[in-house]
């Protein structure tokens, strides 16, 4: 379980398939800390397990295992050696809970349509799929490559956010562009309350 506070951005060291995954490594300074083997990270938002932790001077060299089915289904496949990404570590029971409750389940793929500065801020529109679309709600919460954060406006096909130069700065945001694809994960409490409400079986 994750918050969608992004601790840090790490830089994609290495993308190497092998037999049965693909073998993604990160280099990572806060969250390489005090970190173990078999631990969960958030990695733009996908919950991925550290397979392999090794040091680069003050930093980590973390590397996780994905499956093919996980990579096509997350903007991973766009990733490459020396882009950023979204970083944090899972949560503590005595853990500051200071965004929502975030899986790590990537629900779909959105793409940027409006990416602007207006005046201080960024305003920014992401074109969802329909499955992602039934859960956003105005002012609710939504994750957005790891990041927890609050809708302004939904249309029929997309929904608007605005980002505060502090999320701007510290997160893969930076380094967006209209055209690029984003990980959503929907609002994990309006799933169940979907699910108890309509009964529908899984």
């Amino acid at each position: 379980m994750f918050t969608g506070i992004v601790e840090e951005t790490g830089v994609i060291e290495k993308i190497q398939p092998t037999g049965k995954s693909i073998a993604l490594t990160v280099r990572a300074n806060v969250c390489g800390r005090g970190l173990k083997l078999g631990a969960s990270v958030a990695v733009n938002g996908c919950c991925l397990t550290a397979v392999k932790i090794s040091a680069r001077g003050k930093a980590k060299l973390i590397q996780f295992d994905l499956l093919e089915e996980s990579w096509q289904r997350t903007n991973f496949q766009f990733a490459k050696v020396g882009s950023l990404v979204n970083l944090e570590r899972s949560l503590r029971a005595n853990g500051e809970l200071g965004g929502h409750f975030v899986s790590g389940h990537v629900d779909g793929l959105g793409k940027i349509i409006r990416w602007e500065r207006t005046g201080k801020d960024h305003v920014l529109d992401i074109a969802a799929p329909p499955d992602v679309m039934r859960y956003v709600v105005f002012k609710g919460s939504i994750t957005v490559d790891g990041i927890s954060l609050t809708v302004a406006a939904v249309q029929k096909k997309s929904f608007r956010i605005w980002i505060i130069p502090h999320t701007f700065e510290v997160t893969v945001l930076r380094e967006r562009k209209v055209g690029d694809v984003v990980n959503l994960e929907a609002d994990l409490l309006g799933k169940y309350v979907e699910r108890f409400l309509t009964g529908r079986k899984l």
